[in-house]
């Protein structure tokens, strides 16, 4: 479906609002069109309910907007994400005092189930790596960027922000969201798998548009996330976060602790790491029934 466009009156003030979230926050491109999309399709909205103001906008308003979206058959954490948007534009307005009520505070908000990450098994990701083909240069990159993504728990696009500088070291230093730098470990299968492709895949593969980006598309440019998303889908039929979790839920299952692992990850919050415990709960659990004779 086809979102439409900010309207005429709202589009200075969403542009500035972005404008604050990139420079003090540091959002990514991603997530600012993301925001840009939800406060555009809410606005478009009030336009065509004869709200032509950010602060003409009242909860009535804003309840039948929620109803308005699940009448269109939008998943519940959809609409969650939109109307999280919106009531996050509306407290920055009265934090700076331009707007004087918030529509969307206080209102119910949608109980949404919290899945269990989907952790890929130790020998499922061990028999892929030691059976992918590495015989071309592609086969060479692709075994890099899975065992880089597995060894280092990265986001895709920390994975995609690497230079050929950060290869050959046991450590990478990476900016996550927020401009949060962290280093983190880099096993020795990972160290391999990037040295080999850096010294007999890349030179294959790069042309003059690669520049210094470690990873290089089959076209000789700089890989984007959706390059690095086909090749986890074309690899192990799952998508990159996957081995964000599987790195996340192995370190805990076995023994790293719940903060070291949080740092690992970038998560600013321990409460956003703390979902993996249920995961390794699950893991002890199984191992429980399995080897005690009282299970």
């Amino acid at each position: 479906m086809r979102l439409p466009e900010t309207p005429g009156w709202a589009v200075a003030k969403v542009d500035a609002y972005l404008a604050r979230l990139r420079d003090q926050r540091g959002l990514s491109t991603h997530s600012l069109d993301a925001y840009r999309r939800d406060l555009a399709q809410f606005f478009d909205y009030c336009d065509r309910n004869g709200t032509t103001a950010p602060a003409s906008v009242d909860r009535r308003l804003a309840r039948r907007y929620m109803a308005f979206l699940d009448t269109r058959g939008y998943a519940k954490r959809s609409i969650a994400r939109k109307v999280s948007s919106i009531r996050a534009f509306y407290a920055d307005g009265m934090r700076r005092e331009v707007l004087e009520a918030n529509p969307f505070a206080g209102l119910t908000r949608l109980k949404l189930s919290k899945p269990l990450p989907h952790a890929l098994a130790v020998h499922t990701l061990s028999h892929v790596l030691e059976t992918m083909e590495t015989s071309d240069p592609v086969g060479l990159r692709d075994r890099a960027i899975v065992e880089t993504l597995y060894a280092t728990g990265l986001r895709v696009s920390e994975l995609g922000s690497l230079r050929v500088s950060d290869a050959g070291s046991d450590t990478m230093t990476v900016t996550g969201k927020g401009g949060k730098t962290r280093v983190i470990p880099v096993g020795k299968p990972a160290q391999r798998a990037i040295d080999a492709y850096v010294a007999s895949g890349r030179p294959e593969l790069a042309g003059p548009d690669a520049g210094d980006a470690l990873w290089v598309g089959v076209r000789g440019g700089a890989m984007g996330p959706r390059d690095v998303r086909r090749v986890i889908s074309r690899r192990l039929a799952t998508f990159p976060h996957a081995l964000r979790h599987s790195f996340a839920t192995h370190l805990l299952e076995g023994g790293a602790d719940l903060r070291t692992v949080q740092d690992l990850l970038g998560h600013t919050d321990l409460a956003t790491t703390q979902i993996y415990t249920a995961v390794t709960r699950r893991h002890l659990r199984g191992t429980y029934d399995r080897s005690h004779p009282r299970a």
